[in-house]
C-alpha cells in the first residue's frame, strides 16, 4: 500500500496531505485518517468534530476561522466534486502574512491540513461539491469570525459567485486586526 505523504506549501504548516486512492471494477476505496500516520509526519491532530457542506458550482465560502480561544485546525477533503481550496495565514509577525496557498481538490486528491491561525474558504468549480472538515476542536459561535473572500487578493475563478449573507458581511482584510501571533500566542480581541 502506498504511503501517505504531506506536500508542503509556502505557508508553514499548510500543505496537502496525498493520501493514496485505490479503484477497481467496484468503485473506489480510500483510508481518509489515521491519527499514527499523521503522528508520523509530525501533524499532531485530534478529531473533536466532522462536518460537511453540500455546495451547488458557483458558491464561494469563506474566508473562516475561528479567533484565539476557541480556534481549531482542520483537515478538508472534497469527496464528491472538484473545488478551488485556499488557505490565508493570519499570523501577526509571519513573514507570510497575509499569503494563500491554493489546491485543487476532487475526491482523489487528498485532503489540505489548515491549522489553527489560518482562514479558509473555497469555491466550488464543478458540483454539487460534498466537502468534509475534520477539526480538532468544537464550533464556537462566539469565536465564530472570518474575513470577506474578495479582499485578500486571491485569484478566485467564478466571477459572480453565489455568496452567503454572512460571508458578504464579513470585514475587508484589509482592515482586519489578527488576534494571532506568530509566536502562538494572541492579541487582545
Amino acid at each position: 500500500m502506498t504511503a501517505v505523504t504531506f506536500e508542503t506549501s509556502t505557508l508553514s504548516g499548510v500543505g496537502r496531505l496525498a493520501i493514496p486512492f485505490h479503484e477497481d471494477v467496484r468503485g473506489c476505496f480510500s483510508k481518509v485518517f489515521a491519527r499514527s500516520v499523521l503522528d508520523d509526519l509530525g501533524i499532531p491532530f485530534q478529531i473533536d468534530e466532522v462536518y460537511w457542506s453540500t455546495s451547488h458550482c458557483g458558491v464561494i465560502r469563506g474566508l473562516h476561522f475561528q479567533n484565539p480561544g476557541s480556534a481549531v485546525a482542520k483537515i478538508v477533503f472534497c469527496t464528491q466534486g472538484r473545488i478551488h481550496d485556499v488557505v490565508l495565514d493570519l499570523r501577526d509577525g509571519s513573514p507570510t502574512y497575509g499569503q494563500i496557498a491554493e489546491f485543487e481538490l476532487t475526491p482523489t486528491t487528498g485532503a489540505v491540513v489548515v491549522p489553527a491561525g489560518f482562514a479558509h474558504g473555497f469555491e466550488v468549480l464543478e458540483g454539487p461539491a460534498i466537502t468534509c472538515y475534520l477539526q480538532d476542536g468544537p464550533f464556537s459561535s462566539q469565536g465564530d469570525a472570518g474575513v470577506r473572500w474578495d479582499t485578500a487578493g486571491i485569484g478566485w475563478h467564478i466571477e459572480e459567485p453565489i455568496v452567503s449573507d454572512r460571508d458578504r458581511a464579513l470585514p475587508d482584510f484589509a482592515a482586519y486586526q489578527s488576534p494571532f501571533r506568530l509566536d502562538g500566542t494572541t492579541h487582545a480581541l
